[in-house]
């Protein structure tokens, strides 16, 4: 599989997006995919990059989530902003990674990033809940490089 358009069919993007709307309903927290083949850095470093250059870093209460694919390389990493970060329980994203992998190496990728999107964002609304006036701060659409 070499294309990125060819990783996700439209209706299965759309079933993605709907689940980060759900997850972002009542937290003020944000969510973002961004999937692309490959990239010539490393996995973690390449999503910290993807990161700022999707302004997730530019949220007011630094609490925006980002699930990072790397197709070719078989790779994916969940970055959690400073906020987020230090609120979730020790080994939160480990377990959440381990539940997407699984669906993952079954070729059941809709079905991971959706379980990694809740999982994240019943941590958000845990710490995050949404208050009369939080606005969605990023766009909810998967990005691909």
């Amino acid at each position: 599989m070499s294309k990125v358009e060819d990783f996700l069919t439209a209706t299965e993007e759309q079933d993605i997006i709907n689940a980060i709307r759900e997850a972002e309903k009542n937290t003020s927290g944000e969510i973002r995919i961004h999937i692309e083949r490959d990239s010539n850095l490393d996995a973690f470093d390449r999503a910290m990059e993807v990161f700022h250059y999707l302004k997730m870093d530019n949220t007011k209460l630094q609490n925006g989530v980002l699930i990072y694919v790397a197709i070719d390389a078989k790779t994916f990493v969940i970055y959690g902003d400073k906020g987020i970060n230090d609120v979730v329980p020790y080994g939160f994203w480990d377990s959440t990674k381990d539940i997407m992998q699984l669906h993952f190496k079954a070729n059941k990728f809709k079905q991971g990033l959706i379980e990694g999107v809740l999982k994240a964002g019943e941590q958000l609304e845990k710490h995050f809940p949404w208050i009369h006036g939080d606005s969605n701060e990023l766009p909810n659409e998967i990005s691909k490089g």
